[in-house]
């Protein structure tokens, strides 16, 4: 008797531990980390960075299309056999401009805009991905944080019914198995309560990680598993799949690789530039001299032993290898979209039916609790009922669970990122 309200008091003064630590943890509910998430998560800000690769690039060929200036200051000091030494000074400006090259640059231009659309939907898949964990971690949370209340009330309830059969074994009116299977029963509850604290401290630290921070700090999800999603007709998949930032990213690359194949077929094509070049020259510094001159430069490749010709059956090479792409991933992102839309479905039924058989367990175990105290039913049938009671709690939470997760699949299917 004195052994089992140490233990009593054991658990009293746990659950005041928890209840002081749940109470200093940051409440973060679904919106704010979204928004922190948004802010602080470095996958997403590498992805930004990528964007701005590309859209850096695309400057850089359409600088190539704008006058080249240079300027450049030269001293030279040269002797010839027999000569005396002679020293020459310059400085001047130059100026070239690109007046045609086959249209290689404009394909070069259109080819940096589609892969900055393909870094663009990249970054929204990235978005769409972070979501997904983002979500299944706050969902983690929420489900460790209900974990740990049930494993509460199934450790108080199995000390409840230790202290009941005890009182009947005293009495002489239950057999020591019975008392055994009840102090078993009341070992697991503990057992499964320290172990639910470590699985909630875990949760903590995955939630954190998503949300991009750096420093441990007990955190609280504020929210409920009730889902905003009702059953209604199948979607149209097909439709749905076109504004997906997955398949739009391999359009771009696709479309790039096009212009990349007009960009190499360019290269048979001349190069026609403008220059021109004002200097001051003379073998006294500062050189008074002036010069200057102007013109037009056309360059043509006689021979390069091939390589043009293998640039543009590369290009041809990398555009089929997109296009081929690009069919797999619409294809694939169909079939994702029914599975994650079925998924769904099968899980909300799931809940639903788990929800029932909580219902029942329930009130056959406050039946059976009645029974057994006035001695209506054995232990064994007791015992059975009380860990159906412990099982179904259990399970509901795991469908509840299962449904917000199958349908955060669902939005990551469709391509919903963190703005949504």
């Amino acid at each position: 008797m004195g052994k089992s309200i140490i233990l009593s008091a054991l658990l009293v003064f746990f659950n005041c531990l928890l209840a002081n630590a749940a109470h200093s943890a940051e409440m973060l509910t679904w919106e704010a980390c979204l928004r922190e998430a948004r802010e602080n998560n470095p996958d997403l800000i590498a992805a930004e960075e990528r964007v701005n690769q590309a859209r850096a690039d695309k400057a850089i060929a359409v600088g190539n299309t704008l006058p080249q200036l240079s300027s450049d200051i030269t001293q030279r000091t040269s002797k010839a056999a027999g000569a005396d030494q002679i020293d020459a000074y310059s400085y001047g400006v130059s100026a070239r401009q690109l007046l045609f090259d086959g249209l290689k640059t404009s394909y070069e231009i259109n080819a940096a805009q589609e892969k900055i659309k393909s870094a663009e939907n990249s970054y929204k898949a990235v978005s769409a991905d972070i979501r997904l964990k983002l979500r299944d971690a706050f969902i983690g949370l929420l489900k460790a944080q209900e974990l740990l209340i049930i494993t509460q009330d199934i450790t108080q309830r199995r000390r409840q019914n230790l202290e009941l059969v005890r009182l009947r074994y005293e009495a002489g009116r239950e057999h020591k198995g019975s008392l055994l299977t009840a102090e078993a029963n009341f070992a697991q509850a503990e057992f499964e309560l320290v172990q639910a604290r470590r699985n909630l401290e875990l949760a903590q630290r995955r939630l954190i990680k998503e949300l991009g921070r750096e420093a441990f700090a007990p955190v609280k999800a504020q929210g409920s598993f009730d889902i905003g999603h009702s059953k209604n007709e199948e979607p149209d998949f097909e439709f749905i799949a076109e504004d997906n930032p997955f398949l739009e990213e391999l359009i771009s690359r696709k479309e790039a690789a096009r212009f990349n194949i007009k960009s190499a077929k360019a290269e048979f094509f001349p190069n026609i530039y403008v220059s021109a070049r004002a200097a001051r020259s003379a073998a006294d510094w500062p050189p008074q001299r002036d010069e200057w001159s102007a013109g037009v430069v056309v360059s043509f490749p006689i021979f390069e032993g091939g390589s043009r010709l293998a640039r543009v059956s590369r290009a041809r090479a990398a555009f089929n290898e997109s296009a081929e792409g690009l069919k797999s991933g619409r294809a694939g992102i169909i079939l994702a979209l029914e599975q994650a839309w079925g998924n769904l479905q099968d899980a909300l039924g799931r809940a639903g039916v788990q929800g029932k058989f909580l219902q029942a367990a329930e009130e056959r175990a406050r039946i059976a609790q009645a029974q057994y105290s006035t001695g209506l039913i054995t232990f064994d049938n007791w015992t059975i009922i009380e860990d159906d009671l412990a099982r179904v709690k259990k399970s509901f939470l795991q469908a509840q669970a299962d449904s917000l997760i199958a349908e955060a699949n669902w939005v990551q299917a469709k391509g919903g990122m963190l703005d949504e």
